[in-house]
């Protein structure tokens, strides 16, 4: 009886065990260290650029400015 429970122990531990071998869960955190300011430069040289519409520009700097 004595046995039968250390094995049990014993599957319970691997099994714990395997479950935090790297590469088996993957977690991604994202971190923006960009400032609004710098967010609103860069996208402003993009409209004189000519990468953006005056439209696309306007709906992104707002955007921005909510977020941010």
């Amino acid at each position: 009886m004595k046995r039968l429970g250390i094995i049990g122990l014993i599957v319970i531990a691997f099994a714990g065990v395997s479950a935090c071998v790297p590469g088996r869960a993957k977690q991604t955190t994202t971190v923006n260290t960009t400032t609004t300011g710098q967010q609103l430069t860069d996208l402003k040289a993009a409209l004189d650029a000519g990468a953006l519409s005056e439209e696309e520009y306007e709906k992104k700097r707002k955007k921005i400015l909510k977020d941010g």
